[in-house]
């Protein structure tokens, strides 16, 4: 019993030693200006600036690859985030990478029309929707970007974009505006 727990001891720091060595030797640099574009995108992962999620699209800005105008879901904010970051000047969204919506969107499927095609689930960049083959089909509302991507390939259109609810979570508070005739401490 001794000599096995012996054994597999040093066996298990040998493998650990070779594992340590390797991810040393192996390690991958990643460009910080890629980490920098990807920290400023939305993480959708929608496509519709034509890559497959935002860590391709970053890593294409910054070899000069694609322009800094073609995510939707950031619209103008990223744009001019972006163009600070890199030192361009700002350009209005490309119409071919999609148009702003002007509140967030989330999908809902009718679950009365829902034939559990599964369609809509191989179409989802984020496994946002649940369900199985010949089964009714859902959404977690939680995990879905309302990128649209779900609309097109189902064949029976049970799937409809409606706005996110309003909860405690989602308000904004407006910051207090200072009241004219005081000074920094507050005093008149």
């Amino acid at each position: 019993m001794f000599t096995a727990t012996v054994t597999l001891s040093l066996l298990a720091i040998l493998f650990g030693l070779i594992l340590g060595y390797a991810a040393v030797r192996f390690k991958i640099d990643s460009d910080p200006v890629v980490d920098q574009i990807d920290a400023i995108l939305p993480q959708t992962q929608c496509g519709q600036c034509s890559y497959p999620g935002c860590h391709p699209y970053a890593e294409a800005i910054s070899n000069g690859e694609a322009d800094i105008n073609r995510c939707p879901p950031g619209g103008e904010a990223t744009i001019q985030a972006l163009a600070d970051l890199l030192g361009v000047d700002p350009k209005p969204l490309d119409p071919e990478a999609g148009e702003v919506k002007p509140e967030k969107l989330v999908a809902i499927i009718d679950e009365q029309t829902c034939i559990g095609c599964t369609l809509c689930i191989q179409a989802c960049p984020v496994d946002a929707i649940l369900g199985a083959a010949k089964q009714m089909h859902t959404i977690i509302e939680s995990e879905c970007t309302g990128c649209e991507l779900c609309l097109p390939p189902c064949p029976v259109d049970c799937i409809l974009m409606v706005p996110v609810k309003q909860s405690a979570n989602h308000w904004k508070w407006p910051f207090p505006q200072p009241s004219a005739g005081l000074n920094e401490g507050g005093n008149l």
